[in-house]
């Protein structure tokens, strides 16, 4: 068995002495894991770094073995980020939330190429926060669980969506939310309009909204929470007032 394409870097483990056990988010395989021999060398291991792109070459003797990974650099992302704490928090949210969520050997075109567009803007910090909340609300639209953001689901209006149901998850106006403001998750006007532009507290929302059914509807059914890293980029934008 093998398969060669290019991928994103999602997480290395050491294994044994010089080698690695890599991660990458592909575009036709999915989140495939394989063996690297000397993946912990002085050469491959600024290359093996969460965020980057490489070329790689997978081969196993059978489809369900774990297989060795050759690998090329592609793009290096991961030193420009690495002084920066802010685009460094984002990167190891993606990353880890892609290993926790997608599942193995499973083609997600979509995320693997809205991933691509959030980590080439990971140096502009006017951007990349809500690239990364759109990436979040693909991914879940992509494991279908997507939001119903068309029309509300009380009066069917199309226009003034504002809130969004925790238990249907269909988008809910602004006249019909009044009532149940507390039981509701606000709908950041950027989620419907790629056009529109956010405001103070639009990150929050979205993070807020789509962590609500990341966690309950992908996580916790595979008995797993949000990972660390992902609660940290939440406090890191809060603190760095990007939020």
């Amino acid at each position: 068995m093998e398969w060669s394409g290019r991928g994103h870097v999602l997480a290395v483990r050491p294994h044994g002495e010089t080698s690695a056990i890599v991660e990458l988010l592909t575009e036709d395989q999915g989140r495939h894991a394989g063996l690297v021999r000397g993946g912990r060398s002085r050469t491959l291991r600024p290359v093996l770094q969460p965020g980057n792109s490489v070329t790689a070459n997978w081969r196993a003797r059978l489809a369900d073995h774990l297989g060795h990974f050759t690998i090329e650099a592609d793009i290096s992302r991961a030193g420009l980020v690495m002084d920066d704490a802010l685009s460094l928090a984002g990167l190891n949210s993606a990353c880890a939330l892609a290993c926790q969520a997608l599942p193995e050997r499973e083609s997600h075109a979509p995320v693997y190429r809205a991933m691509e567009v959030f980590l080439d803007a990971l140096g502009d910090a006017d951007i990349w926060p809500a690239l990364y909340v759109r990436w979040e609300f693909g991914l879940l639209r992509d494991l279908g669980y997507g939001m119903d953001l068309e029309k509300c689901a009380v009066t069917g209006e199309v226009e003034g969506l504002t809130h969004v149901s925790p238990r249907t998850g269909r988008a809910v106006s602004r006249d019909a939310a009044a009532p149940y403001l507390d039981k509701l998750l606000a709908l950041p006007r950027f989620l419907r309009d790629p056009e529109a532009g956010f405001v103070t507290g639009d990150i929050a929302d979205g993070l807020a909204l789509t962590g609500f059914f990341l966690q309950r509807r992908v996580l916790w059914p595979m008995d797993r929470d949000l990972p660390e890293s992902r609660v940290r980029l939440v406090k890191a934008l809060t603190d760095a007032g990007r939020n």
